[in-house]
């Protein structure tokens, strides 16, 4: 195809091919393919002077914006928007939606428009991962746009994120190496960690990122809360780009394991899905539908889904890191898996890698601890350690944030790198020996991962939240400057992940540590 030279490329957008995949042909010219283009915010400026404002200031004095009046502020640039226009009447291309909330537009038209309006080839390819329709090199378009447009999302549908949930029968190695194995139900790990009592997440809304294939069975849901003797949550299920509840798939364990955990502790909080395909596109759009939902409105969000920052182009991180954004200037705290496969974050590069989006400097990362206890009822805690699967280390595309100067963060593990965002930033119990006892297909089972940390701390922060009054929102400058010294969070000193080891104070591996619930929202109160 022969590339206009008035062409040029977007930062950050350059695609590689899925390792070991291999191009199988042509996709349909014909076939109507819908992307997302996220443009410069207009109140981006607003978003980044609030955010550097409640990394310094108490709890009291923070100023939510309501999302009517970020996507007030938010709203596309009228130049911006005229060009975008024509830029799409000249290559036939539909404008589907304006989402002013988001900075973004959604735009249609057939694989032959979309190749040529945005100056790539695009193939199918059949890799590991499965087959799908994808680009090499950068998305290019006319010069006076590549200013305006953060990135280009939709013409490559490759599914690199994953669930970071991890099944206890699938760690027979580790089962059988273990003296014992025990697990748990979210209330008793709520016990165990001395979350608040007598709040049941009234007047909340708990949003859950999920990416299909995969969904609940109602059923499940009813069984679980009745063994449980808790009252059922409200649960909506919401669709994103067509994503959709269907249960039946491999990655149902992670639906269930996030409502359950998050539902059995705060069983009054309004529980909102958004499934989502599993590509960037579908990604950022849940993200973003989240953050921004007017009927929802969820105050904290949870994501257990990811991939190493490698995996991702850089102006998809820049993209929902903008989202992550809009979230903290609203009052919305979101918490990010940080991965269950170590320091090496499922990648066989032999360097360290961090998870996305949980190494958002906008998000709070969950690791994980592997939790033991005394068998007989009241248990008590006996020993609480890294679980050596948990995700963590140091960035390689964040910088190292200011309220993060003080913790001692080193340089990646990997030779000549610099100091960039910590991760994680909070801990939690993960390992499947020690797991969350769920019911998925009518039948008990037990689960770890990191993804359950992330709903366990969501649904203590609606708890929180409902007690205070007023959202926490964003957490991670509180948790290293204000609740440093509180005793709100119990140090995790002894394991290691791989490359990073735990020790006094926060480090890669689980943060600044687990919470104790009460001592949190008492301090919390304090500020």
């Amino acid at each position: 195809m022969v590339v206009s030279k008035d062409l040029k490329s977007i930062a950050g957008s350059e695609r590689d091919l899925v390792k070991n995949a291999k191009a199988i042909g042509t996709p349909d010219p014909n076939e109507v393919v819908e992307v997302t283009v996220v443009l410069r915010s207009k109140g981006a400026g607003t978003q980044t002077s609030s955010i550097r404002e409640m990394s310094t200031q108490p709890l009291k004095e923070r100023k939510y914006l309501s999302r009517e009046e970020l996507a007030t502020a938010n709203a596309l640039n009228p130049d911006d928007l005229a060009k975008i226009e024509e830029f799409a009447h000249e290559h036939g291309l539909t404008i589907v939606k304006v989402n002013p909330e988001s900075s973004s537009i959604s735009l249609s038209g057939t694989v032959t428009q979309l190749s040529e309006a945005f100056g790539t080839k695009l193939s199918m390819y059949d890799s590991p991962t499965g087959k799908y329709r994808g680009r090499v090199g950068p998305v290019q378009v006319p010069a006076d746009l590549a200013p305006i447009i953060v990135g280009v999302f939709g013409l490559d549908d490759r599914h690199v994120f994953r669930p970071h949930s991890v099944r206890l029968e699938t760690q027979g190695a580790i089962v059988k190496a273990r003296a014992v194995s025990v697990s748990y139900t979210p209330p008793q790990l709520a016990k165990l960690y001395d979350f608040p009592t007598g709040l049941d997440g009234s007047n909340e809304c708990i949003g859950l990122i999920e990416l299909d294939p995969c969904g609940y069975k109602a059923k499940d849901l009813q069984a679980y809360f009745r063994e449980l003797k808790i009252t059922q949550p409200k649960v909506t299920a919401i669709s994103v780009d067509g994503g959709r509840n269907q249960p039946g798939n491999e990655a149902d364990g992670e639906v269930v394991l996030d409502i359950e955990v998050a539902g059995a502790i705060a069983p009054k909080a309004k529980i909102a899905v958004y499934f989502a395909p599993n590509t960037d596109k579908g990604f950022i759009d849940a993200i973003n539908n989240a953050v921004h939902d007017k009927n929802n409105k969820p105050t904290v969000i949870s994501v257990s889904w990811g991939a190493a920052e490698n995996e991702w182009t850089s102006q998809a991180m820049q993209a929902m890191d903008q989202a992550f954004q809009a979230a903290a200037t609203m009052g919305v705290t979101v918490f990010c898996a940080a991965g269950d496969d170590g320091s090496r974050d499922n990648e066989n590069d032999n360097l360290a890698n961090v998870d996305f989006p949980a190494s958002s400097p906008n998000v709070t990362g969950c690791g994980g601890t592997r939790l033991e206890t005394s068998g007989t009822p009241p248990r008590q805690i006996l020993i609480e350690t890294v679980w050596n699967a948990t995700g963590g280390g140091i960035s390689d595309f964040f910088p190292l944030p200011s309220w993060q100067s003080n913790a001692h963060v080193p340089p990646s593990a990997n030779p000549g790198s610099k100091v960039g965002r910590g991760v994680p930033d909070v801990a939690g119990d993960a390992d499947p020996n020690t797991g969350y006892i769920i019911l998925l297909n009518g039948q008990n089972d037990v689960f770890g991962g990191t993804s359950a940390v992330a709903p366990l701390w969501a649904g203590l922060i609606a708890l929180i939240n409902q007690k205070l009054g007023k959202p926490v929102g964003y957490l991670n400058p509180l948790l290293y400057n204000q609740l440093a010294k509180s005793g709100a969070l119990r140090d995790i000193t002894v394991g290691n992940n791989g490359a990073y080891h735990a020790g006094p104070g926060w480090d890669p591996c689980t943060g600044c540590g687990v919470p104790d619930g009460t001592k949190l929202l008492q301090a919390l109160s304090n500020l």
